[in-house]
């Protein structure tokens, strides 16, 4: 089978498995646990083999030296509907749930929040179909996959999404602290360290230009965000989350998912503003059945 065979023949079979019914999700990995849950098919009994290392014993993110790669994330959620598939292919059954009736491990909205968050279900105008970066957790969800960059002379790690802008955040591994006074962004100021194969990244300093996830649940600039990595195996990311910001929650949640690794693919030209792969989403362009675009654009 030919490299360019290889690739088309992983795309289809990652394709087929996104479509997947949270039920067949389900029984799939009902004799596994864990990251099996929710990896695909033939993949899933791939999984053995270890996570890659680096030569002073580091798990590596990214691609082995000479290897290309990018991770696709699976289920793109870190938060669920008490009923119903929601906009995600998957479910995690201990992710927190944002039904109406506030009941066990609910996101804990505060009401304002949670009367913008059921707003924005029905709503198409996402900042990150419009070019917008996206932080945090919507970054790890973009469909074009994401690649960690290791820079351990330079003391930092970058995270690069295909999807959106094609921006880079960067994460400093040096031990810093968040200064003062910070100017709100798109992607925070982030500062990371290890704790044993899992990447701790500690961020704030966020404006609210942007959705958490896909879903649409809000933040203010009060948001701090702890992320982990933890390389499972070689082809298995599991992504956690936990949301604390008292401007929109009343207490802190955590909510995540997993990515699979797809080598032999790399990061591609994705110029948001001439090369819209939602461009129905733009305003001036494609139909005005798809969008209610006399509607004000808001975040």
């Amino acid at each position: 089978m030919t490299r360019e065979n290889r690739v088309r023949h992983r795309v289809l079979t990652l394709v087929a498995a996104l479509v997947l019914t949270p039920s067949a999700l389900l029984a799939q990995g009902a004799e596994g646990s864990g990251p099996e849950l929710f990896a695909q098919g033939r993949r899933a009994k791939e999984a053995a083999q270890p996570a890659p290392r680096w030569p002073d014993g580091r798990v590596n993110l990214g691609a082995s030296p000479g290897e290309t790669g990018i991770w696709l994330p699976i289920d793109a959620r870190i938060s669920l509907p008490d009923k119903g598939p929601g906009r995600g292919p998957g479910a995690a059954p201990d992710a927190p749930r944002y039904d109406k009736n506030v009941k066990c491990s609910a996101v804990p909205f505060q009401p304002w929040a949670r009367m913008v968050f059921m707003d924005r279900l029905n709503s198409h105008m996402e900042p990150h179909s419009r070019c917008k970066p996206s932080g945090g957790p919507r970054q790890i969800m973009t469909p074009y996959g994401v690649e960690f960059v290791d820079l351990p002379e330079a003391k930092q790690m970058l995270i690069v999404d295909v999807g959106g802008p094609h921006m880079t955040r960067e994460v400093y591994m040096d031990g810093r602290p968040h200064p003062k006074n910070l100017i709100p962004s798109y992607y925070g100021h982030n500062v990371g360290h290890w704790e044993g194969d899992t990447l701790v990244i500690d961020s704030v300093g966020y404006n609210e230009a942007f959705w958490l996830d896909r879903e649409g649940n809000p933040h203010t600039e009060r948001l701090h965000l702890v992320e982990r990595f933890t390389r499972v195996n070689m082809n298995t990311l599991k992504y956690e989350v936990t949301v604390d910001d008292p401007g929109a929650y009343t207490a802190p949640w955590t909510g995540g998912f997993y990515l699979e690794w797809t080598p032999d693919t790399e990061l591609f030209e994705y110029v948001c503003q001439e090369n819209n792969f939602a461009s129905t989403l733009l305003v001036g362009g494609g139909s005005q059945e798809s969008v209610d675009r006399p509607s004000q654009i808001v975040p």
